[in-house]
């Protein structure tokens, strides 16, 4: 793979991974790159603005430098800007969730992850989008919303994935209103749900491998709804994750859709790729397919 001439650098100046950002400028120049741009943000929400300029600048690989927030917001901002699904994109996994880049195998170790954007494969991934906004790992509302709103801000910087484990115990008894859910135009759920998932890849919050079968490029999206309630059904729900598939709990039920419609009895509040949103009652998740371009470690680097 030619080394790209033009690079683009987006970062989260509070996350840190390795040396730094010092480090990560150096580690980019030894790759003989001498046109970078770099922008440095104090928070994700700041990021899209800086992706766009990026892309309008003709960058022929664009890094980004943070957690999950940054990452979701980067691959939101290619998939609405023109020419940005053209733009390869490289994850330095510097935040205290670094769930996309766990899934794709992209170590929490700087020299490597440098290596891999500027040598490793490129492979096209699927995005989730709700309410017109996309997301690479998974959605969730109700209890997984609830608990990731909690944690978000001071506790998380705190305590880092602790914080979930935290605020997750403090909502084990929390709302489960009924749900109507349609995958693909057809009616698939109606009853009490505590949360209900919606996933591009495998591993979400917590380690958990909720979706055994999903692959981040397939064209489709794993749903899954948790009636459990309180902390015994929880906890035989999250054992059998542990030793064995998710949908081999009696309190989990699990299907694949290109398109999810859910309706709730009352507001909750949903998250998506580990950022809380606003209560609704309502949202639409449907795929998009091939929708970025992502620099993966390639088939002789996992071997190694």
């Amino acid at each position: 793979m030619r080394t790209p001439r033009k690079v683009a650098v987006v970062a989260h100046r509070r996350k840190t991974l390795g040396g730094g950002l010092d480090e990560l400028r150096r580690l980019i120049t030894d790759e003989g790159v001498d046109d970078l741009d770099w922008y440095e943000v104090p928070k994700s929400r700041k990021a899209p603005k800086r992706v766009r300029r990026a892309i309008e600048a003709g960058v022929d690989l664009l890094i980004v430098w943070g957690g999950d927030g940054m990452v979701q917001r980067t691959m939101d901002t290619i998939a609405d800007t023109p020419g940005g699904a053209k733009v390869p994109v490289a994850i330095i996994p510097a935040g205290t969730a670094n769930l996309l880049a766990t899934n794709l195998g992209i170590p929490h170790d700087l020299p490597e992850a440098v290596r891999i954007a500027f040598h490793g494969s490129r492979r096209r991934l699927d995005l989730g989008v709700l309410n017109g906004e996309h997301f690479a790992v998974m959605a969730g509302i109700g209890f997984d919303g609830a608990m990731i709103h909690d944690a978000d801000g001071e506790l998380k910087d705190r305590m880092g994935k602790l914080a979930y484990v935290w605020t997750g115990l403090r909502h084990l008894n929390g709302p489960a209103p009924k749900a109507k859910i349609k995958v693909d135009g057809t009616p698939w759920f109606s009853d009490q749900a505590s949360c209900v998932l919606v996933g591009n890849v495998g591993t979400v919050t917590g380690g958990i491998t909720a979706f055994d079968d999903a692959r981040p490029d397939d064209g489709w999206l794993d749903v899954g709804v948790a009636t459990a309630r309180g902390a015994t059904q929880w906890a035989r729900t999250m054992g059998r994750m542990a030793v064995g598939r998710s949908d081999d709990s009696p309190f989990v039920r699990m299907t694949r859709a290109r398109r999810v419609d859910v309706k709730l009895a009352e507001p909750l509040r949903y998250e998506l790729d580990g950022g809380a949103r606003e209560a609704v009652r309502r949202i639409r998740i449907n795929v998009a397919p091939g929708a970025v371009e992502v620099c993966v470690p390639d088939r002789e680097s996992d071997d190694r």
